[in-house]
């Protein structure tokens, strides 16, 4: 009959991750492409710098906002991030939502100087706070709210906190480099609760992460968003399984713990339905311990080829050379994943470049490739 894992179906659109690296030096890479995160310089634009010490909360907690610079006449906001749609030609270091409290008067703040910041019974989602200062000061400080407890919706969104502070390059503690293994070959480890560059705002989060939110609003739809924490406390597979019919991964689920792995690949093994809507999943293990993690090995490595839980796994990245529509496939599934939408095999969609997944000898034997780039990074390199 063969193990749960072997019968698991796959399915793979695969939608690359647009965060482009630069070529690595060879004696350290094993993937074109793989390496140094690019630098992108941070917003020259007045800011009030401070975040919060988790990642995420519950509905009722107390949340603590931590300051690492000098202010006056501080005020906060809380907002609900992609209730309203942003520019993808706009500026990198702005976050927008609906404000649903009114502004705080927090006075003068210092570095490691602490707020206390009470949070309400919202609905589950991704927040900021808004920090304004005299002088055009604005900063962002955001966190996921978790469900009060799991299961409130069938449907569970997955944040990628861990992979946002791994591609954050702020030099909290002043050694002249950042706080990332993306900062130099021989550093592995990446501090956790750190403000993000660009005014406060998540790498990547205007082309990575804020679209998906942004149409999980505009379409209604709820659930519960976790942050990597939070699937990494729960408590089995069995209890994900319990407690959501699909699990989401909107972006990019890079760097995974040990514990994270086990709870997915168990929560799939159970029938649990899996959607990643990025190139480059669970690629690295991590090790967290207090405020840091250090990365450690690829899983393949490991001997857990991402391929056997997702389908497919990272192969190339060409930094954005090309980007080309997604060719859909002949397939007995495309007739009923393609049901009503007016699209049929060889329709174009959408658009995909810089990294690239593909199926392996290590996907399930019954993965299904709905759609393709064909020869994106060159004969026979298609990611899919």
């Amino acid at each position: 009959m063969g193990s749960p894992a072997a019968k698991a179906a796959a399915m793979a659109i695969v939608l690359c991750v647009p965060g482009a690296r630069p070529f690595p030096d060879p004696r350290h890479a094993a993937f074109v492409g793989e390496g140094r995160e690019a630098i992108v310089p941070d917003s020259r634009r007045p800011t009030v710098v401070a975040a919060f010490t988790r990642e995420s909360y519950r509905p009722g907690r107390v949340a603590r906002l931590v300051f690492t610079d000098h202010a006056t006449a501080v005020t906060m906001q809380i907002y609900r991030a992609g209730t309203k749609p942003t520019p993808l030609l706009g500026p990198n270091d702005v976050m927008r939502g609906t404000a649903i409290t009114e502004p705080v008067d927090l006075g003068a703040v210092s570095r490691n100087s602490t707020r206390k910041v009470a949070i309400g019974t919202w609905a589950s989602g991704v927040y900021f706070a808004k920090l304004t200062a005299p002088g055009g000061r604005i900063g962002y400080a955001p966190f996921v709210l978790a469900p009060r407890s799991l299961g409130v919706h069938k449907v569970a969104v997955v944040i990628p906190t861990q992979t946002w502070q791994a591609y954050n390059f702020r030099d909290s503690n002043g050694d002249g480099h950042g706080d990332t293994w993306y900062a130099g070959w021989n550093q592995h480890t990446a501090r956790l609760g750190r403000p993000f560059l660009h005014r406060g705002t998540p790498p990547h989060w205007k082309s990575n992460d804020l679209p998906f939110l942004e149409w999980v609003e505009a379409n209604g739809y709820g659930a519960d968003y976790l942050a990597d924490s939070d699937l990494g406390s729960v408590r089995t597979g069995a209890r994900l399984r319990a407690a959501y019919r699909l699990v989401v991964f909107p972006s990019h689920e890079e760097y995974v713990t040990t514990r994270e792995y086990d709870i997915v690949s168990a929560y799939r093994n159970r029938g649990g339905h899996l959607i990643f809507l990025s190139a480059n999943n669970f690629f690295w293990r991590i090790v967290r311990q207090g405020n840091v993690m250090t990365r450690t090995r690829r899983w393949r490595e490991l001997g857990r080829p991402e391929a056997a839980l997702i389908g497919v796994e990272y192969f190339r990245n060409d930094r954005g050379q090309r980007r080309e529509p997604w060719v859909l496939r002949a397939s007995s599934t495309n007739d009923w994943l393609l049901s009503g939408s007016g699209l049929a095999p060889g329709s174009r969609i959408s658009s995909g470049g810089v990294e690239g997944d593909r199926i392996t000898k290590s996907s399930p034997r019954n993965t299904k490739v709905v759609a393709e780039i064909p020869d994106l990074y060159g004969p026979g390199l298609t990611p899919q």
